[in-house]
């Protein structure tokens, strides 16, 4: 089998940052599609990010871009990666990171300010509704902010290259 994309990024020099991992185009009818690769830690050096941190996060961010006026109609889908590092961002249509990073950015700082009860974190909402821990997702969120998204530069833009 062929390897797949995400998994030529060299990980030992991926820093937190927001990338295109890939942009697809449904060959029917033409669709594109962008992913986005929201990496909140330098993967295999630093922690990953607990379950709790990053299914509050997940519902918060969710629920940020679904409402967002700009971009709710874009949003195909928010969600964490299987290793914990960083979350996916689908939007339809081409875009570059440099155009999404300030939204990347206010869903951040949603996540960062937001309190009270998270939004589909009720046992008749979610599978696993007691997993959520949003203590820990305004620090994930605060830490994002501040290390990368206040002052992004190209350098967290674009993949490394090798």
């Amino acid at each position: 089998m062929e390897k797949i994309a995400s998994f030529t990024v060299n990980h030992l020099a991926l820093e937190p940052g927001v990338y295109v991992s890939r942009v697809d185009a449904d060959p029917a009818t033409g669709a594109v599609v962008t992913t986005f690769d929201l990496r909140l830690t330098a993967p295999n050096r630093e922690p990953v990010m607990d379950t709790a941190a990053v299914h509050a996060i997940e519902h918060l961010g969710a629920t940020y871009l679904r409402n967002s006026p700009e971009w709710r109609d874009r949003v195909v889908y928010f969600g964490p990666m299987g290793c914990r590092t960083g979350f996916y961002l689908i939007l339809f249509g081409s875009h570059t990171s440099a155009e999404v990073a300030p939204l990347v950015r206010e869903t951040f700082e949603f996540v960062r300010d937001f309190e009270g009860e998270i939004p589909g974190a009720r046992p008749e909402e979610c599978g696993n509704w007691h997993d959520a821990d949003l203590v820990q997702a305004k620090w994930w969120a605060r830490r994002y902010l501040e290390g990368t998204l206040e002052h992004i530069d190209e350098a967290h833009l674009v993949y490394p290259q090798d």
